[in-house]
């Protein structure tokens, strides 16, 4: 009998080839193209922002950057999951009380 890692670094192999051999869901190319046209988006905006500054020293871009993202993105998951927020945290992967502590530091109720 074979140890049990080999048996199962054998089944784990088969198992991804089989995977890997399935052709893309088109739901997935969809959210990748999103992906990249969400960072196209950031990348652009970024170039922008330092064009706009005019010699201007920039702080706290990421905090800047990162609140114009997270108050939308929470609206739109929170309309998503009908207003349930354990539902919502699952959908962003955060913790249903870091999900409420977002909410209130954006005004969302």
């Amino acid at each position: 009998m074979q140890p049990r890692s080999r048996a199962f670094a054998r089944t784990a192999k088969s198992s991804k080839s089989a995977k890997s051999a399935k052709p893309a869901r088109p739901a997935a190319r969809v959210e990748a193209a999103r992906e990249n046209e969400l960072s196209t988006t950031v990348r652009k905006m970024m170039k922008q922002y330092f064009k706009d500054l005019d010699g201007e020293k920039p702080c706290d871009i990421y905090d800047m950057v990162v609140n114009c993202v997270e108050k939308p993105l929470l609206e739109v998951v929170m309309f998503h999951a009908q207003g349930n927020q354990t539902r919502a945290a699952e959908l962003l992967g955060i913790n249903r009380n870091t999900l409420r502590k977002k909410l209130q530091e954006h005004g969302i109720e």
